[in-house]
């Protein structure tokens, strides 16, 4: 069943406006009485019927909410490194099917792609709409937002999770599942930062940034994974060990 998101609390009537409204009368071709999801602004799920179709605003009635919950346990903010093409639409619409709450670009030393100005803008803005998209379609309870391009500093300055890691390929001491076992032991995990590098990859400098805003290195197997695939596999491997994945 269709997913849409309102920027609303939740109301027993409510309305779909813009692209989702137009995208349920034109590509879908819903009618009155026909049945969709919609997700407030609160985090509330429910089933609602379309009641009226009008231009760029669809009208829907809730039925009942839905108490199944789609989000993990564990709140994970994936900060990665720009990376080229279109590996960074890759890497952030995967990011958010396998259950990323926030998502972070990050500007740094060894990074090909230099973006400023109104540039780096509507790479966010576009990021945000595959993140959006992608929240529809894995049936996510929420739209993780896409943060301002940074730099390591900014980023270490600006975020407050309790439990950071930073993704180091010459790491050969602590593995990653050591580091969250350790974490658990010491309080358990609730929102985590994991820092993922570009193509070439973290700076001496930035690991020494991170370290010292507590951000612990940690190795990801003895196999020297792509930008695209360490954040993905680092993020299937955090939920697994914490139980979100079965």
């Amino acid at each position: 069943m269709h997913r849409f998101f309102v920027e609303k609390e939740y109301a027993e009537k409510m309305q779909i406006v813009g692209g989702d409204a137009r995208h349920i009368s034109k590509v879908l071709r819903m009618q009155p009485g026909d049945r969709l999801q919609v997700v407030s602004d609160d985090g509330i799920t429910a089933l609602a019927e379309v009641v009226a179709i009008d231009g760029e605003c669809v009208s829907v009635h809730c039925l009942e909410t839905i108490a199944e919950l789609h989000e993990p346990r564990v709140k994970i903010t994936l900060a990665q490194g720009l990376a080229k093409g279109e590996k960074m639409d890759f890497i952030f619409q995967k990011a958010v099917e396998l259950g990323a709450t926030a998502l972070v670009p990050v500007a740094m030393e060894h990074s090909v792609v230099r973006l400023d100005g109104s540039k780096a803008e509507k790479k966010v803005e576009r990021w945000q709409k595959i993140a959006e998209a992608a929240a529809k379609q894995s049936k996510r309870d929420m739209i993780p937002r896409v943060a301002k391009l940074q730099t390591m500093a900014e980023l270490l300055a600006s975020n407050s999770c309790g439990t950071k890691l930073i993704a180091y390929e010459c790491e050969d001491r602590m593995s990653l599942k050591e580091a969250l076992q350790a974490a658990e032991q010491a309080g358990g995990i609730k929102e985590l930062l994991l820092i993922i590098g570009p193509e070439g990859g973290i700076s001496p400098k930035e690991l020494e940034l991170a370290k010292a805003a507590g951000a612990i290195p940690v190795s990801l197997g003895k196999r020297i994974l792509r930008a695209e695939t360490a954040g993905l596999v680092a993020m299937s491997a955090i939920f697994y060990e914490t139980g979100d994945l079965g």
